[in-house]
């Protein structure tokens, strides 16, 4: 059997698994599957409408991620937010980003850099107008959008993938705790501004320290709810 061949049925599984990935993953951020909740692999099957096989090979990457563990004689139980993953994710991030953010300084091209500054300088005109019933979900992506482009820039995927885990971890904090809402995303994009003008001075170690700062405080709003 040539390549061409196998590809197509060895692509599907891959796929299968993906899928069932994303399924998980979008069902876990609108609350269908909540942290702390006992799942079973049919429950799961049930609400992804993905096939068994595809769930039991999901379950090892799931595992892995730390987002669900194996309790003995109990099933598989969903990571649960509490202090310990505040501490661990909020940690992971500050050893991370400050190295992304000094490099991304020293490499990134005036255009990128620019691009950052126009969208966090309209989250916050819009903020500052009165708001509008899509400004929070617009500005949870332009917070997003900007750390992954640092970590990105790194051009490691081994480094993206855990970041993105991370991140995952993140949201479901901020569900319980600390989503961007109004009284809070006019200084987030603030703190993110900080971070761009040292990045546009080209000085790695004040972005760097600016993205601790804005992590710290991050965290910080996370221990206190």
């Amino acid at each position: 059997m040539n390549q061409s061949e196998q590809d197509p049925r060895e692509g599907e599984p891959l796929k299968l698994r993906e899928r069932a990935y994303a399924s998980f993953t979008e069902r876990l951020l609108a609350r269908e599957i909540k942290p702390g909740q006992f799942v079973t692999q049919r429950e799961l099957v049930a609400l992804t409408g993905l096939p068994l096989g595809a769930i039991r090979e999901l379950i090892p990457r799931l595992e892995a991620e730390g987002l669900i563990k194996t309790v003995p004689q109990r099933g598989m139980q969903v990571a649960h937010v509490d202090l310990n993953l505040i501490r661990n994710a909020f940690q992971f991030r500050l050893f991370l980003e400050k190295e992304a953010t000094a490099l991304y300084a020293v490499n990134a091209t005036d255009e990128e850099i620019a691009q950052q500054r126009a969208r966090h300088e309209a989250i916050i005109a819009r903020a500052e107008a009165g708001g509008d019933p899509q400004l929070i979900e617009d500005a949870e992506d332009v917070d997003r959008l900007m750390h992954e482009a640092i970590i990105d820039h790194l051009d490691n995927d081994i480094v993206s993938k855990a970041f993105r885990v991370t991140w995952l971890k993140i949201r479901l904090i901020r569900q319980y705790e600390t989503r961007i809402q109004n009284h809070i995303l006019v200084p987030v994009m603030r703190d993110h501004l900080k971070i761009i003008t040292a990045i546009e001075a080209r000085d790695p170690i004040r972005a760097a320290e600016e993205m601790g700062i804005h992590i710290g405080n991050a965290r910080t709003r996370a221990m206190s709810y």
